[in-house]
């Protein structure tokens, strides 16, 4: 019983010191919020870089209000269901994966790495060369043939009598990538170049020049410039470490850890549920990684709840963004008129009266399918338009011929010479789709302000003011 009462008073005592050193700054929704869990968010989103920085009192209200429409989504089921617990998955898992793999599990894949290059090269080392090319087409004639062999021992003549080799590759090689650059190959090991050429290179010494000899490709002089046996591996270690880190070669480390603990627990365990194991193990110890989660987490039910109750529900409810048009018209007024409608070019003067009485007893939505099915239905184009709400400024046509702005300069249509517009001049918006986005906005808006209203009534919140005077201000 003793050993209990110790055990207990233990427990009272580091609850008690962790209550003390991350106290609860509110409570949302029965939820208790550490004060850390506040500060890392509101220190993220209240950067030197933002723009519309705010107190830590105005942050207040938009992390509490973040919190009810999470709640709301939780009471909801939404991170239950199978689209949710994928995508939070996959997101967590790569954070989780690189902190798998120790500096001691990277050094040696940039050991294997190394060890792997060291013997694909080989012995022989790596040479530097240059050569010089004369083609030969595979279906060459003899005579073609001779003339190449001809052609190359010149060549050759020309260097053993004391040519610039680099000179003479620029001016003669074909092979257009080293013959830019003097015939210069660069550094390369066996089995990186044809046999016939692989031999000749690696059989002489720096500054040897080969004799003209013959491979797939057609005659070759190579000039050996340098050789050496690779380098050891503290030569090339941070390098082989760049090229790890960019081709992201710690996922790959961490997927073979965890099939290699899979296959130890003689497949009891899934990869996921060692994932899950690791994550809240990372999260018990570095607060960052668990916000960072949860963060993530959170924000996919924002997403998905505000998505289907505020923003793609007011986008597609057309009698709600009217009836919102209808009851604030005042609001959406114009500075100057515009011009709905469309600027056409056609190839023949009968299809500009054919083009207004195809779309003249349409909606504007409509027209688009319309002219195409009639116009342009086939493998001849007979109309190119822009369709839209323009003011004066969007198009130059329109500006010409409905603003009558004076010395504009239409550009023309290549292969449509005639042009016109078809529309109406608009003072103001006649209905919500002359000014949609900004009714949507709007929409999205307000029904977002009576959600939150909602849920402020159902659900408790309640702020510790004295911890939130201690935000960034404690040791």
């Amino acid at each position: 019983m003793k050993l209990k009462l110790i055990a207990i008073g233990c427990l009272m005592s580091a609850a008690v010191q962790a209550q003390q050193s991350d106290p609860i700054i509110m409570t949302v929704a029965g939820i208790d919020v550490p004060r850390s869990e506040f500060e890392y968010s509101y220190n993220k989103n209240n950067t030197d870089g933002v723009i519309d920085k705010k107190t830590v009192d105005e942050y207040v209200e938009l992390f509490v209000n973040y919190k009810l429409k999470v709640k709301a989504a939780l009471d909801a089921r939404m991170d239950t269901t199978t689209s949710f617990r994928r995508e939070f998955a996959q997101y967590r898992d790569q954070q989780i994966r690189p902190v798998l793999v120790t500096d001691d599990d990277m050094l040696a894949e940039a050991h294997r790495i190394y060890d792997q290059t060291n013997e694909n090269i080989g012995p022989d080392g790596l040479v530097n060369a240059s050569h010089i090319l004369l083609r030969i087409a595979q279906k060459a004639s003899d005579a073609e043939q001779q003339e190449a062999k001809r052609r190359i021992d010149s060549v050759y003549t020309a260097l053993q009598a004391g040519a610039d080799f680099e000179a003479l590759a620029k001016q003669v090689s074909q092979d257009p990538g080293s013959g830019r650059r003097g015939g210069a190959l660069g550094w390369f090991a066996r089995n990186q170049m044809v046999k016939e050429f692989e031999d000749a290179a690696f059989a002489l010494q720096p500054g040897e020049m080969s004799k003209p000899f013959l491979s797939p490709y057609g005659w070759h002089i190579v000039l050996v410039k340098e050789r050496k046996q690779f380098e050891p591996f503290e030569f090339h270690k941070d390098n082989i470490f760049r090229f790890m880190e960019q081709q992201n070669m710690r996922n790959g480390i961490a997927e073979r850890k965890l099939d290699a603990q899979v296959a130890a627990s003689g497949n009891t365990v899934t990869k996921e549920q060692l994932l899950d194991k690791c994550a809240d193990s990372l999260s018990a110890v570095d607060p960052e990684m668990r916000y960072l989660i949860q963060e993530y987490h959170d924000g996919l039910l924002l997403y998905d709840i505000s998505n289907q109750l505020v923003w793609d529900k007011a986008a597609k409810d057309e009698e709600a963004l009217a009836n919102y048009f209808k009851k604030h018209k005042k609001k959406y007024a114009w500075d100057e008129p515009r011009y709905k409608g469309m600027a056409y070019h056609v190839k023949d003067p009968a299809d500009v009266k054919a083009v207004a009485k195809c779309v003249k007893k349409l909606k504007f939505d409509d027209w688009n399918e319309a002219l195409r099915s009639t116009f342009n239905n086939d493998s001849i184009l007979r109309i190119r338009v822009e369709k839209g709400l323009f003011k004066k400024g969007d198009n130059k046509l329109i500006d010409r011929e409905v603003f009558k702005v004076k010395d504009v300069q239409v550009d023309s249509v290549k292969g449509f010479p005639i042009d016109a517009v078809y529309g109406k001049l608009l003072k103001k918006p006649q209905d919500y789709t002359d000014v949609r986005a900004l009714v949507v906005n709007d929409l999205q808006d307000e029904m977002e302000r009576a959600w939150v209203a909602d849920l402020r009534k159902k659900y408790a919140v309640t702020v510790n003011e004295e911890v939130l005077k201690t935000v960034n201000k404690h040791e």
